[in-house]
């Protein structure tokens, strides 16, 4: 497989695609039929069938990812940089989903997706199981299994971007000095991330990478953000996170906020000055959005917050709440729903939450500990009747959708920069780790796991990157940032749990950075949108006839 040409290649990859796609159609067809009433989804049929509808979730994931691999490939083609390793990338990702999407793809522990469970039978899977780079999977992961033996692989990663690639550059050495030599003492310590660290990055843009230069910001596109986003989570996701809030700030407030709004927050945002914290989630009300209970009520020329928010991230630290509160009442739904810009005391360690009508508590986990975990109480907290989102009450549901992609692609980055190191770190290791007489590089096993992990990594990186320039080409990409966000955080998982088993009982050993990739993997998988929401978004998208 290795010896094939890189035109012949492509062309056994692009025929590949198209038998896979239509794969993907006819499943498609068949649960359409099953989930269909009256020329439209019925949603009770869709929960009935809601493993087969993931499962075309994930199938049409998988071809996507495929279809942006290939066009990955042509591209370094193009530029006369498809070289032997970026050729094998190709072939083994193409040769073992190409094998899934016929025999069954793993969606959680335990949870396997198979073609029938899609209608589809054994005769319109065989072209899959016949393709030449299913055949030549074998030779072609042992092939770069042995590239990567001898060492790390370069090359591949090219943005085909002078500005970004000089983005890249600035924000990797930050990172490289700053962040990776401290960052696992911080988890360990489990304590902030000091705000010198904040003050730097402040320093370069990344608080306002999207947002419009008119406003202080870099003006640049969702695609920046996502090369700033891995970059700095490469290094540690708690820094790769810090910037995540002032993106749904600031594009609440850049779509959704009145020109007064605007000029008060959007150039302290985008300077570092004011850090946001997202205040969405409640302990009854995670992904449910419609059964919010805390309540935003009018006192003259504020609001009147009262109830319990959870799972608050960096809210100690934070100058301002992007809170959403029902202004409707209780059975009003999703129409209820208002979202406010809430300012707040900073607070620290020994009082997290200097304000009047606030309270909370820390909640202690596993990993992503360098911004903290809180539950918040509110009592008569008073926001600024001006600070309603837009001026417009029930509008709040609403104005946090517009803002979901984004976040779902800058999520997809930071699992992709979580996926690298993970990788980096098992490959050092493995490099240096003697047994039997040897380098355990040298095992075969070892070797398929550092090749899975390459491949995957780089088939997740393009699928981020496909679902931001469509977002920065102004078209609707819900379904393509919610494929990128579901396979780029089981990449990640997958990559952290593979590297572990390579360290051995080192990697169970909190002295180890990988340990700690371990914990902050895990949560890729939970936080803006489970994997679970992400496939039934998909799946409802996808039989709703986009895409």
């Amino acid at each position: 497989m290795s010896s094939i040409a890189p035109d012949v290649l492509l062309g056994e990859s692009g025929a590949a695609l198209a038998t896979a796609e239509t794969l993907l159609a006819q499943a498609r067809g068949n649960l359409g039929i099953r989930v269909g009433r009256d020329g439209a989804v019925d949603a009770a049929r869709l929960d009935q069938e809601q493993l087969a509808a993931h499962g075309l979730a994930w199938m049409a994931t998988y071809v996507a990812a495929l279809r942006q691999l290939r066009g990955w490939a042509s591209r370094l083609d193009g530029a006369g940089e498809f070289a032997e390793p970026q050729r094998l990338i190709l072939a083994v990702g193409f040769g073992e989903y190409l094998a899934q999407l016929a025999g069954g793809i793993a969606m959680g522990q335990g949870e396997i997706a198979r073609p029938q469970d899609l209608g589809l039978d054994d005769a319109a899977v065989a072209p899959l199981r016949q393709s030449a780079l299913v055949v030549g999977l074998g030779e072609a992961r042992a092939a770069l299994g042995a590239i990567l033996a001898e060492g790390m692989i370069s090359g591949g990663d090219s943005l085909g971007d002078e500005t970004l690639e000089l983005i890249r550059d600035q924000v990797r050495r930050f990172a490289e000095r700053a962040v990776a030599p401290y960052a696992h003492d911080w988890h360990r310590a489990d304590k902030f991330i000091p705000i010198e660290v904040i003050e730097e990055l402040s320093g370069i843009g990344v608080f306002g990478v999207t947002l419009p230069e008119e406003y202080g910001g870099l003006g640049l596109g969702k695609l920046a953000m996502c090369v700033v986003s891995e970059e700095l989570s490469r290094a540690y996701i708690g820094v790769g996170s810090l910037g995540t809030r002032s993106e749904i700030a600031g594009e609440l407030i850049r779509v959704s906020g009145t020109a007064a709004q605007k000029a008060r927050w959007l150039p302290d945002i985008a300077s570092g000055a004011v850090l946001p914290t997202a205040v969405f989630t409640e302990p009854n009300a995670g992904s449910d959005l419609a059964s919010l209970q805390t309540r935003a009520v009018k006192d003259g020329d504020v609001y009147r917050i009262y109830g319990a928010k959870t799972w608050i991230t960096h809210a100690a630290r934070s100058d301002v709440m992007t809170l959403l509160a029902r202004t409707g009442s209780p059975d009003s739904g999703y129409r209820g729903l208002s979202m406010f810009l809430a300012p707040k005391p900073r607070g620290d360690d020994a009082n997290p939450f200097p304000a009047e009508g606030m309270s909370g508590t820390e909640i202690p986990v596993l990993g992503y500990r360098g911004m903290k975990e809180y539950e918040i109480g509110f009592d008569g907290f008073a926001v600024p009747a001006d600070q309603l989102l837009g001026g417009v009450e029930g509008e709040g549901f609403k104005q946090l959708m517009a803002t979901f992609e984004s976040a779902r692609v800058q999520t997809a980055a930071r699992a992709v920069g979580v996926a690298q190191n993970a990788f980096e770190l098992a490959m050092a290791y493995a490099q240096e780790r003697r047994q039997f007489g040897r380098n355990i590089v040298a095992f075969p096993r070892v070797q398929l796991k550092l090749t899975m992990m390459a491949v995957e990594t780089m088939m997740a990186r393009q699928l981020a990157y496909f679902a931001a320039r469509e977002k920065d080409s102004g078209r609707r990409c819900d379904i393509e940032a919610g494929m990128a966000k579901l396979l780029a955080a089981r990449v990640a998982w997958g990559n952290a749990d593979n590297a572990v088993q390579i360290h051995g009982g080192n990697g169970y050993a909190i002295e180890y950075p990988i340990s700690r990739v371990l914990c902050d993997a895990r949560i890729l998988n939970i936080f803006e949108g489970a994997a679970e929401i992400q496939a039934q978004i998909i799946a409802r998208g996808l039989l709703a006839g986009r895409n």
